[in-house]
Formats: structure tokens, sequence, C-alpha cells
């Protein structure tokens, strides 16, 4: 496989050409979408996929997509985890259909919100939550909290995390010093200068970034997910935990990504107990909605601070924040969609998924290794596992990547554009891992 630089070029171009050819719909779609949106696209990340044109859908449902076109793809990016519990599930539909006919968004509770509330607690272990309509949403609301609540200013993330588009966690490590993460469009407040970043899982560098007793909040996945998937090492978290006790910092989990890992979470599964604990994109099966939670002791401060501030914005929530819609859908998920037997499903299967790759690399002895965090599996091109965001970024080869993205799609299987993420709903079947693994197997022969 030394070569396998420039056969990947070579490949490369052959599965662009593919694409021209047999996605005559796509393409006249392009040209009229370049009419009146920037880039072809009503959102710019939708260029990520960096196809010759956009991929054009027609429908999904469960874990199948169908193009413009009427070819049919496996899914496995599920939306980067908006839809993980698959497209349109019947509960939510259903919940969807009858509350579109009762009101849409009301800026009241209605009478499912106290259900959602109880949900929420019995699933999380949190008694208090408020609800917003993104991730990014619920990270800023925790950030402001928690520096409202301990006087401090500065927050603290792990170098390459992500937590949305929240502009104060939009920063690097940069030789030991923290910057504003480079590429940001418009940027003019300094948020690095109110911000702490050191390197995942370095235990020694989180105690001391927090020795000061200045940082109000540490904002964190419990595996980090947007640079490759970087897991905790072994006591790691329990230390953490123990370091942010000790020196009075909020500990905020943001578990968007990680609620792959089973019915409860991640922090679940590690006996991590946060303040905060926030989850977005899949929690209402895609509808654009996103909690977060907190503890009683929490909660008793943050109605005094309620009760006792100037008049005016709390610079926290929006107008349709909490709307009956996403909060039928949100009961709907919690309650029908996301079940240990829909979980047992996700897991078995990703299971087979993983090992199959697993088998093919080893077979090959290739220097890759996969990464799995319950029902989601990451391909990476080295041979042991990153412990930090920066060895894992390391690692990234486009073009390799840009072709097996192409190549899987080409032959009716959909991954993530962002790195090699496949992700396992409860809607996916057994051959459509099979046929997945099949073309991997295609993958790497022709690669070789």
């Amino acid at each position: 496989m030394h070569s396998a630089s420039s056969s990947a070029a070579a490949l490369l171009k052959r599965e662009q050409r593919r694409f021209i050819n047999e996605h005559p719909e796509s393409l006249r779609h392009d040209k009229a979408l370049r009419d009146h949106w920037l880039n072809g696209v009503p959102m710019h990340w939708m260029t990520d996929w960096q196809l010759p044109a956009p991929l054009v859908l027609r429908e999904a449902c469960g874990s199948t997509l169908v193009d413009v076109d009427g070819h049919s793809y496996s899914d496995f990016c599920l939306g980067d985890t908006g839809a993980m519990f698959g497209h349109s599930p019947a509960a939510i539909a259903e919940a969807l259909r009858t509350q579109a006919t009762q009101g849409l968004t009301c800026m009241l509770p209605t009478e499912h919100t106290a259900r959602a509330g109880e949900l929420l607690a019995e699933r999380f272990g949190l008694p208090f939550w408020q609800i917003t309509q993104t991730a990014t949403d619920a990270n800023r609301a925790v950030l402001r909290w928690a520096r409202a609540l301990t006087g401090r200013k500065r927050i603290l993330v792990f170098d390459g995390c992500y937590h949305g588009s929240l502009e104060d966690t939009l920063v690097r490590l940069e030789r030991g010093r923290v910057i504003t993460r480079p590429g940001q469009v418009g940027q003019v407040a300094d948020f690095a200068s109110h911000a702490r970043v050191v390197e995942f899982n370095d235990l020694a560098a989180l105690e001391a970034a927090l020795a000061d007793d200045e940082v109000a909040c540490l904002l964190a996945e419990p595996v980090m997910t947007n640079a490759g998937m970087v897991l905790p090492q072994d006591g790691f978290w329990s230390e953490a935990r123990e370091l942010c006790t000790r020196h009075q910092t909020l500990l905020a989990i943001d578990e968007t990504h990680t609620l792959s890992s089973g019915p409860r979470g991640h922090a679940h599964r590690l006996g991590l107990e946060p303040d905060f604990l926030v989850a977005g994109k899949a929690i209402a099966g895609g509808m654009p909605t996103a909690v977060y939670g907190f503890t009683a002791d929490l909660a008793r401060r943050m109605e005094h601070l309620l009760a006792t501030k100037p008049a005016g914005h709390s610079g926290m929530g929006t107008t349709l924040a909490a709307n009956a819609l996403a909060t039928a859908a949100l009961v709907a998920c919690l309650q029908d969609v996301m079940t240990d037997a829909a979980y047992d499903h996700m897991l078995k299967l990703s299971g087979t998924l993983a090992d199959g790759l697993k088998k093919r690399i080893a077979d090959r002895a290739l220097p890759w290794h996969v990464t799995s965090v319950g029902a989601r599996s990451e391909l990476v091109f080295t041979p042991t596992p990153a412990r930090t965001a920066r060895e894992s970024l390391s690692a990234v080869e486009p073009v390799m990547e840009r072709l097996l993205h192409l190549y899987l799609l080409n032959r009716g299987v959909l991954v993530t554009p962002f790195h090699n993420m496949m992700l396992v709903s409860p809607a996916t079947t057994a051959p459509q891992v099979e046929s997945l693994l099949g073309r991997f197997d295609e993958f790497l022969h022709e690669l070789s």
C-alpha cells in the first residue's frame, strides 16, 4: 500500500467523473441552486461534502436516502448525528402531525412540557432543565450561568474541542498560548483572553489551569468527537471531576455527539456526575431542539440571581426555543424512540461494523485502526489511537478521506463528510452493514 497516495489521487478523479455521469438531476439542480443560494447551498457547511455538485435529496426514511436521480443510499452519516435515531421515526412523525394542528409556537408551556422534564430527569439524573433550539445556544447559556454564579470570567476547554459555533470555545492552544481559532468570519471580540485551553487527557495541565481558582466552568465532551474521536484515558474523568470540585469550577458535559454511547449518555457510563449536561441534535429526533440540565443547588442559585438581577435581557433564550412542536418531538423521542431496545440494536450492529472494519484492516496489515463510542465508529489512518486532538488531527489524510467518502457514495453508501465517522441507527439493517463492509473491501482492493 506504499503507493496509496498516488493511487488515491488517480482514483479520486475517476470517482468524480463517475459522480458527474450518474447524477444528471443533481447537476441540473446545482445550476438552479446557484441562482439564489451562496455557493449553491442554503447552508455553507453543505459544501464540505466536496462533491462535484451537491447530492440533492428526494426523500429520507429510516436509514435510507433517495436522491433526485433515483439512487438509494444506506445512510451511516445520519445528518452528522441529527438523525442518529433514523430519519423520521414513526413516533416523532406522528407527534409532529398531531401537534402541527394544535399550534406550532406560542411562547408558553404546553401540556407536554411537564412530561418532557420528567423524562429528561429520569434519563440523565439532573433534576432541572431548560430547552433551546441548538446545542450552541445551550452551551452559550451554560457558560453565561457559570460565569454569573461563580463571579469568574474565565472558561476552560480542551484543544480541538467543538461545542457548536459558540465563540467562547472557538479557541486553540498554539505553542502554549491561547489563540482565536483560525478561519472565523467577522470575528472581532477577543474571546481568547477569557479562555484557557489544555490538551485532552493531560491532568497535570488541567490542574495547573484550575490552580488559581479563576475558572468558572470546564466545558467538554466526555469523548472528543470533532477532531477524530479521542477517548479519555482510564481515570481521567474521575480525576478531572475531583479537580473541578476542589477548585469550585463548574463541570459542563456536552453529550450532543456521545448520546451514541447508550440510553443515558457517555457520562453515565463513566460514572461522571456533571453540574451541567447539554444534549442537542438528535435529542428530539432531528427537530431543532437542545436541552441543558443542572443540579438542584444550581437551580436555587439561578432562581435567586434572576429575582435580584437588574431589569433587562439576560442574553439567553430565543423566541422559538421550547416551542410546542419541538416539545412534542422531544417527548416522543425520549419516551418512544430512545429506548433500551433501540440502543441494544444500535450497539450490537455497530459492534459488527467495527469488528468487520478491523478484520479487513488486519487482513491487509494496514497501519490503521478503528475507534468506537457506542453506535459511532471511526476509521483512522494511524496504527494506534490518539491521546489528544492534536495527535488525531495530524493523522488526517484529506485526499484518502475524500476518496473513501466518494467511492462509497458512488456505490450507495454514505458516511459523514467529516473524518470517517459511521453511525448506526435503530433503523439500520444487517444487510446495510454488510454492504458497507463489502464496498470497503472493494475500496481496499482497488487502492492496492
